[in-house]
């Protein structure tokens, strides 16, 4: 396949055709016990600790410790490298790959490219995390290079992910007025979760019309997570407030999400990984007495969390 194949137009013709066709969602009904898709999520689960796949990160530096360890308490195994070629050659052996852009060098504006063609040639699943997107010309370069080579799954929280829309050129209804002037609070979100609901529908239309099998999704984290595939949109939630007291939670859940997309689709990695998190994070609060104790706790229950436990997570969903 060629490095700058164009997106299949059978799935993404018209992404300004995508945003005017938002009206009124359908109201969000809880997903039911006996759903396929719980099912899906619980397989996911013991299938990554049944089969430890190696998921590669190119992460933040500041949080690459929790991100690696938080893959392990899952079940995966971790490598973590900085190192354009290695990642590429990587890429050959491990199942997919996680980038965070949290942490910028000198040389990642035209390493990071590279990198997201070499894994779009072939065919690579990968999680892209844009933190703080929308904060200087180096970063807005950086995601405006993965337009054409994106990733299989974008996780952020909601300002990351109207800003990376704006980055796109996505021309998304609810982040048009906000596009250009929306900025996380360093790493942090200054919008809530409910106003990155179109961004992240469209973003996923976006996706998926360049993935292989044309599946994708996009995570929105936040007190309510949101999960999409652009057609369907999932909200979760749940979690503890603890989650924002430590250093590299949405990293690791990056990371995390990435060990689960090495063993399934977009979207139950997507989901998979947001329910374990919530359920781990809030049995971590109730054990732990600080930021401190609560990581070491939340290793724990990430350990410890069973795959029934995770797949009966409380999840509605509505139509697009």
């Amino acid at each position: 396949m060629s490095t700058d194949a164009s997106p299949d137009t059978s799935s993404s013709s018209s992404i300004v055709d995508d945003a005017k066709r938002f009206g009124t969602p359908t109201e969000a009904t809880p997903l039911a016990d006996d759903d396929h898709q719980r099912e899906l999520i619980a397989q996911a689960v013991d299938k990554v600790r049944d089969t430890t796949p190696l998921a590669q990160s190119f992460t933040n530096f500041v949080t690459i410790n929790l991100v690696a360890n938080a893959q392990l308490a899952a079940g995966g195994t971790a490598a973590m490298s900085y190192l354009p070629d290695d990642i590429i050659d990587t890429a050959a052996i491990a199942k997919a790959t996680y980038i965070n852009v949290g942490t910028l060098l000198p040389f990642f504006k035209d390493a990071l490219g590279n990198i997201a063609r070499s894994l779009h040639a072939a065919q690579h699943p990968w999680v892209l995390d844009p933190v703080a997107a929308g904060i200087g010309r180096t970063r807005s370069a950086i995601l405006w290079a993965f337009r054409s080579a994106p990733p299989t799954i974008v996780r952020g929280n909601a300002s990351e992910i109207i800003a990376l829309a704006g980055i796109w050129d996505l021309n998304v209804p609810s982040a048009g007025a906000h596009a250009d002037t929306t900025r996380p609070a360093g790493v942090e979100a200054v919008d809530d979760v409910d106003s990155a609901r179109d961004a992240a529908v469209i973003m996923a239309r976006y996706l998926r019309g360049y993935a292989p099998n044309h599946r994708a999704a996009v995570a929105v984290s936040g007190a309510t997570d949101l999960v999409t595939d652009g057609d369907t949109v999932y909200r979760l939630p749940g979690g503890s407030e603890m989650m924002t007291k430590i250093t590299g939670a949405g990293c690791s859940l990056g990371g995390v999400t990435a060990t689960y997309l090495a063993v399934t689709d977009p979207l139950t990695a997507a989901l998979t990984a947001s329910a374990l998190y919530n359920r781990a994070s809030e049995e971590a609060e109730r054990a732990s007495h600080g930021p401190g104790s609560f990581q070491t706790a939340f290793l724990d229950a990430l350990w410890n969390t069973t795959a029934q436990t995770v797949s009966q997570s409380p999840i509605t969903a509505e139509a697009v």
